[in-house]
């Protein structure tokens, strides 16, 4: 019991953190809507939260961006995940700066920076990006 309750502590903490960096793309915009909550929401739920724990973690996530001044902690966790994961995570970054409909300088200048920092080849990047834009206009 004890090591399984420290599993899922730690799971919590890395959603946290995946929650942080999703939030702060959220922010960026100073714009921080339902529907990017709900985007946010859904990715931590395919990447693996439990639904009854999505109040904790976005709570905590919230908490853990505004009290940071760097990404670095959040990418870190991130850089961890299966490259399946990392897409479904970059899909939802673009998702939530495309659901206003448009990217302002500071969020395209974030996803470059993630490029960097995951590893991401921008190629991918590109087509990543390219697909969610075709999405949203559709």
């Amino acid at each position: 019991m004890f090591f399984k309750k420290d599993n899922i502590n730690d799971k919590n903490d890395y959603l946290i953190k995946v929650g942080a960096l999703l939030i702060h793309a959220a922010k960026i915009d100073e714009n921080y809507s339902s529907e990017e909550e709900d985007i946010i929401k859904n990715t931590l739920i395919q990447i693996g939260a439990n639904k009854e724990d999505i109040i904790f973690i976005i709570k905590n996530a919230i908490k853990k961006e505004n009290d940071s001044n760097q990404i670095l902690d959040f990418t870190k966790e991130v850089k961890k995940l299966s490259t399946e994961k990392k897409i479904n995570i970059i899909e939802s970054l673009w998702k939530i700066i495309y659901s206003n409909k448009k990217v302002d300088i500071y969020e395209a200048n974030l996803m470059r920076r993630l490029a960097g920092l995951l590893y991401i080849d921008s190629k991918i990047m590109g087509d990543i990006k390219e697909k969610i834009r075709a999405e949203v206009k559709k």
